[in-house]
């Protein structure tokens, strides 16, 4: 399937030069949404036990959507990194720059273990602010990351090599050139 078919683009959207990558239009599609789905999580399924996740991690909040079905594919539990003040529990926190401001992840204590396998799922690959504060959550709880999976890819924003350098195995079913 050709993803970036199923995903419309909104120019000027929430400022002026920025190209929103909307995947509500894939979403509506029950067979584009299931090609995602099972393709976020293909390569775990049958993974070797070093590579196969033991929990999925989404981010705040698209990629709810998508960290939920495939850790439901894989048979896992599912993290929620949220925005301050969401969660009832104890957290732990990372604040973050995007594109067009700064914000800030946060998780429960304790949702991690130290040592577990995580999968890192969002929609979309940007300046990679927002996944490198999830991968430095992650990280600070003890978690190993085994890769960070993404609907999109905007690669000539830099995020991607950005977590690549972080020693991170980055994966985006379709990309978009420029903004």
């Amino acid at each position: 399937m050709q993803f970036s078919d199923e995903i419309r683009t909104i120019p000027d959207y929430p400022k002026p030069g920025i190209q929103f990558r909307d995947i509500t239009t894939l979403l509506e599609n029950p067979l584009a949404l299931r090609a995602a789905v099972d393709q976020l999580a293909a390569p775990h399924e049958c993974a070797a036990e070093a590579l196969a996740p033991e929990i999925v991690v989404g981010i705040e909040a698209r990629g709810f959507i998508f960290g939920t079905a495939v850790a439901y594919s894989l048979g896992l539990g599912f993290v929620p990194l949220r925005k301050p003040g969401k969660l009832p529990g104890a957290t732990i926190g990372r604040d973050f720059e995007l594109e067009y401001g700064a914000d800030r992840i946060e998780m429960h204590t304790g949702s991690i273990q130290p040592g577990q396998k995580v999968l890192i799922v969002d929609d979309l690959i940007a300046t990679g602010g927002t996944a490198e504060a999830a991968i430095e959550l992650v990280r600070a709880a003890g978690g190993e990351i085994v890769e960070c999976a993404f609907v999109i890819g905007l690669p000539d924003l830099g995020g991607m090599e950005r977590l690549e350098k972080l020693g991170c195995k980055v994966r985006t079913l379709c990309d978009f050139a420029g903004e």
